[in-house]
């Protein structure tokens, strides 16, 4: 009777552990989408969620950033000189602007963001001008006129909007800049060089929650950090301290998720790299190609409130979404 109550008592365990077993394998991909194992690895890298493509009677045409609040997604579609707005389940819902230099026009739309009011600010680098429009695409104003022309900024790339600043790259000038939402300058970062705080054609741009900027570096293959006055703290470039080779060609978009993971776009690689606090590579995904989770010449980078990663894919005509 005993050694019954024992085989019966090991039959039961054994039929818990397969269901056990069974429940995580039939699991295994809602974990990945809900992002779970991406919290029980906390330097995990993200995965391939969704892709948005647009209006197929008008599809994207280099499509170079992306930005989304709690409403809109919005991608600026840099050669059909407009900006295509979706909901936030990736449908399209209209989309704003035309080539010329006028009010509510483009030659170059590049760099988008949007502020806490829910207007949509676009850089515009071949007009060398800040657009700002309501959410529904009707334009109101030209942000920081005065002072994007007194400081000679003409061609502005990237640009960003957190904790009510506004943090824009320009190329010809080799600087960065933070203004206020109003259009106070507040702070100018770098000049043209190669040496710790210069850059060469300086283009993704971000900040952390310490108030510390992030600009990428485009011409010189790395990413630069500096305090919130502005003053230089180090480089990564995926090389021990940031002063050996680096591992980026044509480096691009940039963002940091909640975890302090810091994405960076190597767009001539066709990969996007994740570093930790320490500036460490921890993961990289991408590879060339049309798949999902692949890359032809990615670019603008962006991580929302609920760490969802928004990469513009501009070769593919898509904007890639992972989780």
């Amino acid at each position: 009777m005993k050694r019954r109550n024992v085989y019966i008592g090991m039959a039961l365990i054994a039929i818990a552990t397969a269901a056990v077993f069974t429940f995580l394998f039939l699991n295994q991909t809602k974990a990945v989408d809900s992002g779970l194992l991406k919290v029980l690895n906390s330097n995990g890298a993200p995965s391939y969620s969704s892709s948005i493509t647009g209006d197929f009677s008008k599809p994207f045409a280099k499509p170079m950033d992306v930005t989304t609040n709690s409403s809109f997604t919005y991608v600026s579609d840099t050669k059909n000189n407009r900006v295509v707005a979706f909901d936030v389940g990736g449908n399209l819902l209209y989309s704003f602007g035309e080539e010329g230099t006028g009010k509510g026009q483009f030659k170059f739309p590049y760099g988008i963001a949007t502020d806490d009011k829910g207007r949509v600010f676009v850089a515009d680098l071949f007009n060398g001008n800040i657009s700002i429009f309501n959410e529904k695409g009707k334009f109101i104003d030209y942000f920081a006129q005065k002072t994007l022309t007194d400081k000679k900024i003409s061609t502005p790339a990237a640009l960003r909007i957190i904790d009510k600043k506004v943090y824009i790259t320009d190329i010809k000038t080799n600087k960065a800049y933070v203004f206020d939402l109003n259009g106070k300058l507040l702070l100018e970062v770098g000049k043209p060089g190669t040496k710790d705080g210069e850059f060469n054609a300086p283009n993704g741009i971000t900040a952390d929650d310490e108030g510390k900027i992030y600009v990428v570096d485009t011409g010189n293959q790395r990413v630069q950090i500096f305090d919130k006055t502005g003053k230089f703290v180090k480089i990564i470039n995926g090389s021990k301290n940031g002063k050996g080779e680096s591992i980026f060609v044509n480096p691009r978009g940039i963002g940091i998720d909640k975890r302090g993971i810091m994405y960076v776009v190597s767009n001539l690689t066709h990969l996007v790299y994740g570093f930790d606090k320490d500036g460490k590579k921890v993961f990289q995904f991408g590879s060339i190609g049309q798949n999902n989770g692949q890359f032809f010449l990615p670019n603008g980078l962006f991580v929302d409130q609920n760490d969802n990663v928004f990469i513009t894919d501009t070769m593919n005509l898509r904007v890639q979404v992972f989780k």
